[in-house]
């Protein structure tokens, strides 16, 4: 059976982020400048009025603008602005090299059955790996008896509670890496994250609260 491509993707507010951090370093937007307000920005790009807040919001948190009650958002930093915009290229060029990779695989079956054989051997060995690289990512599914279904990571403390880091959500074909505070989990949800080897089972706690051991501490 031909294995389901995933289309790795980042969360539509950190683009748009990046987009207006962008505009910032090309002077389009200047410090001082007040642009336009959360519900104008959703209309500009065609997205829910949520997701426009998440993008000032991740602006807001990397001191890039300033968003006050009253006074709209205000350019805050060109500096900043450029150092997010670096790093989201960056980003962006690991995912177009995890694209040509893909595409390569595609093309050549007889190397895709020697990565088939090299990853079902990894995976043999995970658990001892993960005693020793903690940088080996765990995941658990969100079935819909969890408590945080469209909760975001940030609102619920998942790091605070757990002492996991969140680093993808897989949702049906699509992956999204290094999700942030601002995404929500879903029903059906597959998280990576990364931890110690107690983290697997703290997260399980957090989670699924109900089925917790009831000497659990």
């Amino acid at each position: 059976m031909e294995n389901k491509r995933l289309q790795v993707k980042q969360p539509k507010y950190q683009k748009i982020a990046a987009d207006i951090a962008s505009r910032i370093v090309e002077k389009k937007y200047l410090v001082g400048e007040k642009i336009y307000a959360r519900s104008s920005l959703a209309s500009q790009y065609g997205v829910s009025a949520e997701t426009s807040r998440r993008a000032i919001a991740v602006l807001q948190d990397l001191e890039i603008v300033e968003a006050t009650k009253g006074s709209g958002v205000v350019i805050k930093s060109y500096e900043k602005a450029a150092q997010f915009v670096q790093q989201f290229l960056e980003v962006q060029s690991i995912h177009q090299v995890q694209i040509e990779i893909m595409e390569s695989i595609k093309r050549q079956k007889e190397e895709l059955n020697i990565l088939q054989e090299t990853t079902e051997r990894l995976v043999s060995r995970t658990e001892r790996f993960k005693s020793v690289n903690p940088f080996v990512p765990f995941q658990v599914e969100v079935k819909d008896d969890s408590p945080y279904i469209s909760q975001s990571i940030g609102s619920i403390n998942f790091w605070q509670n757990t002492m996991a880091t969140v680093v993808g959500i897989r949702r049906g074909d699509e992956i999204m890496v290094s999700p942030g505070p601002y995404a929500t989990f879903q029903t059906n949800d597959i998280i990576y994250f990364i931890g110690n080897d107690e983290s697997i089972e703290r997260v399980q706690n957090f989670l699924y609260p109900n089925n917790a051991p009831t000497d659990a501490k």
